[in-house]
Order: C-alpha cells, then structure tokens, then sequence
C-alpha cells in the first residue's frame, strides 16, 4: 500500500487493514523497484481453488449466479495462516536497514495471475507455475495461477537474503517459495516444468509457455470506460405521526431500533485487549456500556503517542438525498473522531468503502452524485480519501422480484494523536457539578428525515438533514479539540441515529446516573427537536468552568447552547419549553435501550446467562475497588541493571499475546526473549538459560483440540522437550506464568496445582488434575472485569492481597473444572486460588458476568503451593499501565499516565530474582 507523505512527522503513517488500525515506519511506505536477478518468492497458505468463479458469482444479482459459483469462493486451510504470514512479514521489518523484503503485494482478486505481473512489473519474469506451494493437487495450471486464495504474498528478495528469509519462514511455519526470477525482459513468462519434464523424458519438444504476456500492454493505460447512468426522480411525502404519540410512546419504539440500540451483543464476543496497545476500545463507564465513538491505539508501550479511528455512515438519508447521504458520513465520523486528541485535522485521512447496487436504473446515478458531493465536502475539510473498496452488486433476487439494499458511503477516519490519555468518553462524570452543552453543527434547522424516528413508523420523510455548512463543522472540530488539549472536558458524544435526546441518553446510561435536559423548540416540532438526526456534539463540563468554555467557544466563532445538568440521582427529567414530557428511572429507559441486544444475545449464548446480566443490569453501580498498595514505576536500580533475570516468553501456533507479555516484564526489569515453541523443538534454545518463562494467550493451534491440547501434546510427546520442562519446574531459582491459553497449559501439564497436590508431572498428564473448559456462556468472552486477590504463596502477588480491581479477561474455555473433589479441598485449603472473580462490591462470585466463565467459587487463577509457578485466566500485561484501563474510580492514587496495579506483581517476580 502506497501512502501519501508529509511534511511532519515523517517516521510514522497510521495504515488500516481488516478489524483494526496499525502503523508503519515511513520507510517501508514505497515498494522498491525490481532489478534483474530478484527471486520471485510467494510465503503463505498453499492454493486452493478459492474465487474460481467466486468473482463472477459476487458481481452478480443474488440468487441469479450458478450454486457451484459460490462453493469456489469459500476460503479454506489452516486458520492460523494469516497470523503467521504476518509475523513473517513483521519480522522482516523489524530488521530494519536488512530488511530482506524489497517489495510487497498482497494476494487478492486475479490471484496469481494479477499479484505476480504487478510484483514483476516493468521488468519482467520466467514464472514456474509448479513451484507454487499446492494445498488442492487436483488443481490445473489455470486454477493454480487464477485461484483468489487469501493469507498470501508475492514479495521480491535478493537472492542474498534467501536463506534469512527462508529461516524466518520456518521458524514461523509459513510456506515458502521461489517461482521465479526478474530477468529484464519486460514479459510475464509462466512456464510448466512439470510439461516440459515430461515432454523432455518422452523426448518431445517442450511445450510453449501457458503464459507470455508483454506487462506494458497488460499493464499500461487501459482505454476508459463509458458508463450510461440515468437518474429517477422519487416523490416522497412529509413524515405523518399520530399528534397523541409520547415522546416515551417513541422511545420505546427508537431505543430498540438496531441502528440505535446497545451493541453489547457484538462487543463481548470478541477480542478488544489483544496487543495491548488498545487505549480506547468500544466500551466506557463504570459499567461498560459499548457507546465509545473513537478507537484509539498507542504506538508503543513506553509512549503516549498513538493513532485514532473511527466510523461514519448514514444509508437511510441516501434514499432521500444521496448528496447529503455522503456529506453527512463524512460529518458523522468526524465528530466521532474529534473526542480524541489529534495532531491535525488536516492529518485526517479515510478510507471510503461504497456499496451499492449500481447496475440497477438510478443507483449509479446516485453513486455519482454522492461522490461529487463527498468530493468537494473533503476539499472544503482539507482532509482526503487514500483508500477504500466497493461493493457493486447490493441487489438480491427473491420471490420473482429484485430487492436492492440502500446505497450506502462507510468512511473511516484515521489519524495520528500526540497523546492517546486526553481521550474523551461519552459516560457522565461529574454528577451533580455536570452541566451539558449542545454545539448544533445545523444551525437550528431540524430535519427529520431518514430519521431513526421515521424508520420506526415505517416511513423515510421528504427532507433529509445535511451538513449545510462544511467550514462551520471544519470550526467547530478545531475548537473542540482545543478544549480537549485544555481539559476542560468531562464527556462528549455525537448526534446521530436517534437524535439529540437518544444522545443525551446514552450519555447517561454510561454514567450510570440521571439528566435534567431543558430545551427550546425554536419553532420545529418537539419530535424535530428530540428526534432530529441533524450533525451536533453533546459535551459535559463542570459548572465552575462553565463561562470559560462558552467564552473559549464564542471567540472560536462556536456558538453552544446549555440543554441540561447531570443529576447523580437516576433520574431522567425532559423539559421542552417548560413542559414536562419525560420523567423516568435511567434504568428503565437503559433496558428499553439494551432490550433488542440481550434478544440477539440468546441466539449467541446460553439464554439463562444473558437474562442473569440483564437482569442484573438493572441494579448494577460502580465497582468498589481498593488498593492495598499504590502503583509506582520500577525502581531505576532494576531498569538500569547491567545484568537482568531472563524470561523466556514462550508462544506456539495461534499464540497472540506475546508482545504486551514481554512489555509488561520489560518494565518490570527483565530481559524478555521471544520463543517459539519452534526455537525449542530445534534446539536453537535451551530454558536452562532463563529464570522465568510464561506461556502466553491466544488460540494454539485455533483451539481445534479444545484449550491447548495442541500446545501440550507439542510438549508432552517430545520427551527431550518434556525433560528440559521438568527440570525448569523443579529448580529452585525459576519461577512461571501462564495466562490464558498459557494457563490453560500449565493446568494440562500439571504444573498448577501442582504433583505436590496429587497430580502427575508433565508425561501422559493425570484425569484427575484441574484444567479448564468451555464458559458457562457457551462462548467466547472478552470484558473488563472485576478481581480480588486473596492471600496465596504466589510470589508474584505479594503485599497485593486485599486489593479488588478490574482486568481484561478474553477467553472461551476459562472455566475451572477440578475433576477429584480432594484435590479442589486441598486446593483450597491450602490457599492456591490467588485471584478471584467479584462482583460490584468486592465479593468473590459466580454469578454471571461478573464471573465471566462459571468458575466455581469465582477461581480466576491457581498456583503452585511454593508460590513460584502461577496460572493466571485474566489478562493483567494487557493492563499494566493506566491508559490501558478502561474505566477506574477517581478515588484512586493513580494518574492515567502512569502504572497500573498490574504492574507490581511483575515487579514481585523481579525483586525474587533478586
């Protein structure tokens, strides 16, 4: 991917790629250009017949394409495949100035055919079609060099650097291959050595090549293209609700709508610590209610500098103006983006992913104009697309007639931030000293159109909202930012779907507190007022710097206008024009709002776990924790140490939390390895060299086998790799961790609670040993969730007992099942559960979600009876530092900048060492 440069800050671009946002060094962002004698080198999964007639099947109508079309477009192969590439990939940077890669292309449409003359190009290759790595033998040439398979690159490499390459493969398990070689005759030449082998044996001339393309013609100008589009003009009438419809009549309806409801039941089923480099992710407030507006990540674990996502779509408005339909997806992921501190707006750049049935009569025409539209509102903005993708065919065929999907314009933003802790979240903080402000980015027009409102009363309306003055957003997003950079903002949120009230509630249901809104109708509707989906941003601030703010934005030419003050009582009152037309408990509009998530939730999990949390929603209040300690940073005498303790931070196949592992010892004055469980199969490294070692998170092996059987059996069945394991464990001076997927392996091998605890070390494992099964839930889960740490041997919990506090916890199989009742007696007794899952107010429980997985007596984590090995199912190097947790009680002795608790029980594991 080419990314544009700029003048400052030359050494960092942010980049986006599938589920998530990243970085690349300012190096890396041009491909270099192919010299003659370059192999030509796939790494990756092997080819399967993927896309053959995949693509033509997707850029049909639905239900018009031939069946066998789609049974070519299903992906298959090892699910770890695409995780192992990219450790490839990522080691090969990380070399730095020896990088062996000179230039990369991802596989995608074309396959081979279109990844391989783009890599050779303009200088030209002899290509073996049978050096390509095959997962299908029965695939012909044509299928091998046309197949769409995912999870692989085509990249050039010096023929120096083929060994270095070739070791990073292996080490990692990817497949590699050298296909060809650049030889400057500017042809793409596939050649078929398994023909011409047998031609040669059957001394017959060799057969022509299949392939002998010139790359210019190929490749050079195409001639343009002429499309025919024509436009449908489409009458539409004026929104008609009953005049006796309640505004609590309408909630009720709007708050269930799945474009304004609670998203719970897509954030906890997935991964949303991983790296721990995630400094905002979809969840806020003291009970984690996904409404965050802006994703942020940090670039490093030692800095505060970072990058920031986020997402803007409006498809409804686009049946009624597919103009203002762009301008308005522009506009909505802009002030979601402005809640976090950016470098610039001017740095914005975005990725614009079109979908829309352009075949039919009208929608190319409308695909235009919204373009057209985008085009100049980005101008205006200063800010640019660099990126995106289409979706061309968003029509289906069903019972004789086409049914076609709204047109539709996603934009994702993505720039730089200077500090990723200035991060605003829409939860209520203040309370009583809360006043709430309204910046109407529409200048009081109030539109109801395409509406949340309307769509709830089976209509769309006649006119649609629409970012009417695009240098007023551009104003109001740079003073906005200024008050963040001062910090004199408490909480903040857009207006979108629902409109200002549904804002405003949501808002509140984060806070977990109460709101009285006073608003002036000004000549619209109270249902234009309330429901009106018109661009505006909601920002909290405390009543002693209430005139500072409105003065900052009056000379900033923002003009804000005071609706509300947030009440800690739970109670929300609504006033327009003096009149009272809402008085009702945050909780019972709060259920209203989560009510169409815990419905999809029983499709996902057991439906006994999703009514225990919905339920108890109702009387949750902010976590209780407390600290027996005050977090501190590392004593210099450990960071500065000429000779640190070493640990070997082991990960295998699908393993994924290796980095913030080693973070996390790092800054705890350890020298952190990278192992892979490859390095000891080898023998490249030996653990008799560390004093630690950890098995970290992830999915090894994908979990096929259930929670690290692969990962164990790897162990267990290699009996010189099963005596360097038994003998670590039995030294004195060596400690472990396992977290995760790593605790889940030191219960197989029998490590925790230990043979001391009647179980059998390591070889053929023990029945009746504890270990850990599927959640209770049934399913994968991914919270910040409350812990409480008990007294133990643990060493690495010392002085922490008595402490409660929040960790990310993500896992499907976490549960802890103890198969011999004696052992869980004696397990007990003799104090080996060091953490335990709580609820609200500190109290070990297994009562769901608090205790996420169903472990009996909240058993979170268990160790050995010395203290020195620990099995630990929650995530504490994914929070190791304040930026890193979600949510904490502003009572605490901590600075969002500094360490977290996590920290210290690193720390104890280093002052053992020592």
């Amino acid at each position: 991917m080419r990314l544009p440069s700029g003048e400052r800050r030359e050494w960092l671009k942010p980049i986006m790629f599938s589920a998530g946002i990243g970085q690349i060094d300012h190096l890396h962002i041009s491909k270099g250009e192919p010299e003659i004698g370059m192999l030509v080198v796939k790494i990756g999964g092997p080819a399967y017949r993927i896309g053959m007639g995949g693509g033509a099947a997707s850029s049909m109508v639905s239900g018009q394409n031939d069946a066998e079309l789609d049974f070519n477009a299903v992906q298959r192969g090892d699910a770890e495949m695409a995780q192992k590439l990219y450790r490839v990939v990522r080691a090969c940077v990380e070399i730095g100035e020896n990088n062996p890669i000179i230039s990369i292309h991802d596989q995608g449409a074309g396959g081979n055919c279109n990844v391989v003359k783009e890599i050779i190009h303009p200088e030209g290759a002899k290509i073996d079609i049978r050096a390509i790595v095959i997962g299908d033998h029965t695939m012909s040439v044509l299928e091998i060099w046309g197949a769409e398979y995912q999870e692989q690159d085509a990249i050039l490499v010096k023929p120096e650097s083929r060994r270095l390459l070739q070791a990073i493969c292996a080490r990692e398990r990817v497949p590699m291959a050298v296909i060809g070689t650049i030889n400057g005759e500017g042809h793409i030449v596939l050649q078929d050595s398994v023909a011409i082998e047998k031609s040669r044996s059957s001394g017959l001339p060799p057969p022509p090549p299949a392939v002998d393309l010139e790359l210019e013609k190929v490749l050079g100008d195409m001639p343009k293209k002429t499309f025919e589009l024509n436009r449908m003009n489409t009458l539409h009438e004026p929104l008609d609700i009953a005049p006796a419809t309640t505004i609590l009549d309408s909630l009720k309806r709007v708050l269930r709508l799945p474009s304004v409801c609670s998203k719970r039941f897509l954030t906890t089923k997935v991964d949303r610590c991983v790296t721990g480099l995630v400094a905002q992710q979809q969840t806020v407030g003291p009970l984690q209610i996904p409404l965050a507006d802006v994703a942020v990540i940090a670039q490093t674990y030692t800095g505060l500098t970072g990058g920031a996502c986020s997402i803007g779509e409006q498809p409804i408005k686009g049946l009624l103006d597919p103009k203002a339909m762009a301008r308005l997806a522009v506009g909505e992921a802009l002030t979601n983006l402005v809640w976090a501190k950016v470098t610039s707006l001017s740095d914005v750049k975005a990725s614009g992913n079109w979908m829309y049935a352009a075949k039919l009569d009208g929608e190319g025409a409308a695909m235009y104009d919204a373009a057209v539209a985008l085009s100049e509102a980005m101008i205006e903005l200063g800010i640019a697309i660099d990126g995106g993708k289409d979706s061309l065919s968003m029509a289906a065929q069903a019972s004789g007639e086409v049914v076609k999907a709204p047109g539709n314009l996603v934009i994702s933003t993505y720039v730089t931030c200077p500090d990723i802790t200035k991060t605003v979240t829409p939860d209520l903080k203040l309370g009583d000293d809360g006043i709430l402000l309204h910046i109407d980015l529409a200048k009081g027009k109030r539109r109801l159109g395409g509406s949340a409102l309307a769509q709830v009363f089976d209509q769309i309306g006649d006119e649609s909202p629409d970012v009417d003055d695009v240098s007023y957003l551009k104003t109001v997003f740079n003073e906005v930012q200024n008050l963040i950079s001062d910090e004199l903002i408490s909480a903040g949120h857009d207006i979108s779907d629902g409109g200002l009230l549904v804002a405003a509630l949501e808002m509140t249901f984060a806070g977990n507190c109460g709101i009285n809104l006073d608003l002036v109708s000004s000549g619209s509707s109270v249902p234009q007022t309330l429901f009106a989906e018109e661009l505006g941003l909601l920002i909290e601030v405390s009543r002693k710097n209430l005139d500072l703010v409105l003065e900052k934005l009056r000379l900033g030419a923002v003009l804000a206008d005071i609706i509300g003050q947030v009440n800690s009582s739970p109670i929300v009152e609504l006033r327009v024009d003096g009149v009272t037309h809402l008085n009702e408990k945050t909780s019972v509009l709060r259920d209203m709002w989560e009510d169409t998530s815990f419905q999809l939730e029983k499709f996902q999990r057991l439906a006994s776990c999703v009514e225990l949390e919905k339920e108890g929603l109702k009387y949750r209040h902010e976590p209780s924790w407390k600290l027996s300690f005050t977090p501190k940073f590392t004593d210099d005498k450990y960071m500065t140490a000429s000779s640190k303790p070493k640990v070997a931070v082991i990960r295998e196949e699908g393993s994924n939390g290796d980095r913030e592992m080693a973070a996390a010892f790092y800054a705890a004055g350890f020298e952190p390895w990278d192992v892979a469980m490859s390095d000891l199969l080898n023998g490249e490294i030996k653990l008799d060299e560390f004093r630690g070692i950890v098995f970290v998170g992830g999915f090894s092996y994908a979990d096929v086998l259930d929670s690290a059987k692969g990962w164990a059996a790897s162990i267990r069945f290699n009996q010189p790799l099963l005596n360097q394991f038994q003998a670590f464990y039995n030294r004195p001076d060596t400690f472990s961790l396992g977290v995760c997927n790593g605790c889940q392996l030191m219960a197989l091998l029998g490590w925790v609670p230990g043979p001391q605890v009647g179980g059998v070390l390591g070889a053929g494992g023990d029945p009746s040993q504890p270990r850990f099964v599927h959640n209770e839930s049934g399913r994968f889960e991914c919270r910040f969730t409350s812990v409480t740490i008990e007294e133990s041997p643990s060493i690495m919990f010392k002085d922490m007992e008595g402490s409660t506090l929040g960790v990310w916890a993500a896992h499907g199989e976490g549960r802890a099942y103890f198969p011999d009742e004696s052992i869980f007696n004696h397990f007990l007794g003799s104090n080996l559960a060091p953490v335990k899952y709580c609820d609200d107010d500190g109290r070990p429980t297994v009562v769901y979600p608090f205790n996420l997985n169903g472990s009996p007596l909240g058993v979170a984590a268990i160790c050995s009876p010395d203290g020195r090995h620990l099995a630990l199912m929650p995530h504490p190097e994914r929070c190791f530092l304040m930026w890193q947790f979600p949510w904490y009680p502003k009572n605490w002795d901590v600075e969002k900048k500094g360490p977290s608790p996590w920290l210290r029980m690193f720390q104890n594991a280093r002052e053992w060492c020592s």
